[in-house]
């Protein structure tokens, strides 16, 4: 196992780390998805989407007073993107955009998109990458919502986008999207699959689009170490390595929630990992994973509540380098 040091060296495989980095953000970030997701569907199917916003300021007030590793962690992230401790107002709102966001998707899932305000920048970047007619490859993070985005792309003319997970979350998360919409189910790649590639490539040759986020490792992932908000942490080189692969326009995209009904969909090119030939691939993984990372610390800058990863990102990225010297 090689050592990782600040200019962004690969750390390989680390097991004993990553399982414990995939431990600390199952705790809150896909257990309390799914659990939470459950809660919100029953809700909002029979009460809809007006009545139920006003429970989810019981569900944010019970998961800020009952889940304390989440609630430790939110304020660590917190003071780091505000630069400043943050007051509770804001670590209630950061729990409840959470929530919010959730909820959304129970309406998204079910084409409502209707109900929502939502903002485009940067479309002429996915138009053009689309216009190639090779499809599109984004990558986002556990920020803001995914699921705006494929509602938008059914508003514009039935787009496919499909969502890249790990098993076993894509799993959880189809189990509760079935209950809400089954179409919604095959919009979901399972990563680590034999046909997953092929999966993968077919939406793409049919001019679809496929997201994948990537501020979360698992299991015996290559990661590369990057200062974020003030520290370092690890950070997974799988998903720019298989977008060097599949050689297709690729961008990044965030569905930024903006409080009420509002979100804002932005999309950046990432061009150094379309076409690249194979011998400079490396190079342009390291420097797309330099601009990856400064893109999503803007992020945090910009709209703190939105990013979603509810453990102690940090500490367990310097777990695992002082292991190797531990998504």
């Amino acid at each position: 196992m090689s050592s990782a040091d600040r200019s962004g060296t690969p750390v390989e495989g680390g097991a004993r780390g990553s399982h414990a980095r995939r431990a600390a953000w199952a705790q809150f970030g896909e257990r309390g998805n799914d659990l939470m997701l459950r809660v919100m569907v029953w809700i909002s199917l029979r009460l809809g989407r007006r009545p139920a916003r006003w429970v989810l300021l019981g569900i944010a007030a019970y998961y800020l007073a009952f889940a304390p590793k989440a609630r430790r962690a939110s304020a660590a992230y917190l003071s780091r993107a505000l630069g400043r401790a943050p007051r509770w107002r804001e670590r209630f709102r950061h729990i409840h955009s959470f929530a919010a966001t959730i909820h959304d998707r129970v309406f998204l899932l079910n084409d409502r998109a209707d109900l929502f305000d939502i903002e485009l920048r940067g479309v002429e970047h996915i138009e053009a990458a689309l216009k190639q007619g090779r499809g599109a490859l984004l990558i986002g993070a556990h920020f803001g919502s995914f699921e705006v985005l494929r509602a938008a792309g059914r508003l514009r003319g039935r787009l496919s986008i499909a969502l890249l997970m790990y098993p076993d979350n894509a799993r959880k998360i189809n189990a509760a999207l079935h209950a809400i919409n089954p179409a919604a189910e095959h919009e979901i790649i399972a990563l680590g699959r034999p046909d997953s590639m092929l999966r993968v490539s077919q939406a793409l040759d049919a001019g679809g689009v496929v997201g994948i986020l990537a501020d979360r490792s698992v299991h015996d992932d290559a990661t590369a170490r990057r200062p974020f908000l003030g520290a370092d942490a690890a950070w997974p080189l799988g998903p720019l390595r298989m977008a060097a692969l599949l050689k297709r326009p690729v961008l990044l995209m965030a569905g930024i929630y903006r409080g009420g009904n509002r979100y804002t969909i932005t999309f950046e090119p990432l061009p150094e990992l379309t076409g690249v030939a194979r011998a400079q691939r490396a190079g342009a993984v390291e420097r797309s994973l330099d601009r990856y990372v400064q893109w999503l610390e803007q992020l945090c800058h910009d709209a703190p509540d939105n990013w979603f990863n509810f453990f102690d990102f940090w500490d367990a990225g310097a777990s695992r380098g002082s292991s190797a010297a531990a998504s």
